[in-house]
């Protein structure tokens, strides 16, 4: 059980207060009743007067007053389910995590540019269901095909150049893993008018193998593919560092000499364009982001199955309904007795 204003729980020390207090008063009348009158008299003014009665005035009033202020604080218990209709389309971002997305050429570098960009895409997503790839020379899914933004912000933020086994990069790996991630999505209940795309994030250096059968796979599952780069034209070193985050030292080739590293664009421009999407380039603002998720919002959006969205409910109106019973009791109930009169 959690309480959704539990600052409300503070005024239940009233209800210690309201007994002292008439514990008090009934004491100091008692007093004033043997002062005055002598204990037949007394006997007699009260006549039908009833204990039991004025007790369980009080003890009313006091429960009533509790489950009052348990009330405002808004109690909430066990779990209610809500369906929720969500339009948009699929989404699935391929984020390279080469040794070259270390590159400093973009600041703080291309890889935490790239998370940071998508991050904020993530934001200013309504009802898209999204999943995130993570590829090298090889390629995995690391968060599949989801709507739930948060579990996605936590894929992305543990995604690092050292998870991977290899270095390099080979789109065509990164393509099929998307191919077989749209393909798991569509069989746990994807909107079949939803536009599928893939966001391929990367300096566009590519190690593998030739692509063009991954990307025609894609091409026939009406894939759009979109290209983000990340990086300069006139390149820069990669950085290594250790465990502890100290920089160590530059990537070096066979030969002994630094590596180093540029955007290719001309890579990511014709996958785009191979793709039936766009390129776009980030450098040190994120207009190539905004731009992307200008183009998402034009596409064709479908309706995803309805989700189930599990809450704790609120049971405020059992104790408002109890407690307003309460005070009617310890408002109304008698402590005089028939033969009063």
């Amino acid at each position: 059980m959690i309480w959704q204003n539990s600052l409300y729980l503070w005024f239940l020390l009233i209800i210690p207060v309201l007994i002292g207090l008439t514990y008090w008063y009934n004491r100091r009348l008692d007093e004033k009743r043997k002062k005055y009158f002598g204990s037949k008299l007394l006997q007699k003014l009260r006549r039908g007067f009833w204990p039991w009665g004025k007790r369980i005035r009080h003890l009313s009033l006091y429960i009533g007053i509790a489950l009052l202020i348990l009330a405002a604080a808004g109690p909430k218990i066990g779990t209610e389910v809500r369906e929720v209709k969500r339009q948009g389309v699929d989404l699935l971002i391929a984020l390279d995590l080469s040794a070259s997305m270390n590159a400093e050429d973009v600041k703080p570098s291309r890889l935490e540019k790239a998370k940071y960009e998508v991050s904020r895409l993530i934001e200013k997503l309504q009802g898209d269901r999204v999943g995130l790839v993570v590829f090298t020379g090889e390629a995995y899914l690391q968060s599949p095909m989801t709507m739930d933004y948060s579990a996605l912000r936590l894929f992305l933020n543990i995604a690092e150049t050292n998870q991977m086994p290899s270095s390099s990069t080979d789109f065509g790996a990164a393509m099929e893993t998307a191919a077989d991630a749209f393909d798991r999505g569509g069989k746990d209940g994807q909107s079949s008018k939803a536009a599928k795309v893939l966001l391929i994030i990367s300096d566009g250096e590519n190690h593998g193998a030739d692509y063009d059968g991954a990307l025609e796979q894609l091409k026939e599952e009406n894939v759009s593919i979109y290209t983000l780069g990340l990086g300069t034209a006139s390149g820069t070193r990669i950085p290594l560092y250790n465990d502890s985050g100290t920089l160590i030292g530059y990537k070096r080739g066979e030969n002994g000499t630094e590596v180093k590293t540029r955007l290719q664009a001309e890579v990511l421009r014709s996958i785009a364009s191979e793709g039936g999407g766009e390129y776009y380039e980030i450098r040190s603002g994120g207009s190539g982001i905004d731009a992307f998720l200008g183009q998402i919002d034009e596409l064709q959006q479908g309706e995803f199955a309805s989700q189930e969205y599990a809450d704790f409910k609120n049971q405020y109106q059992w104790l408002v309904g109890f407690g307003l019973l309460f005070v009617i009791v310890g408002v109304t109930f008698p402590y005089y007795t028939a033969d009063s009169s």
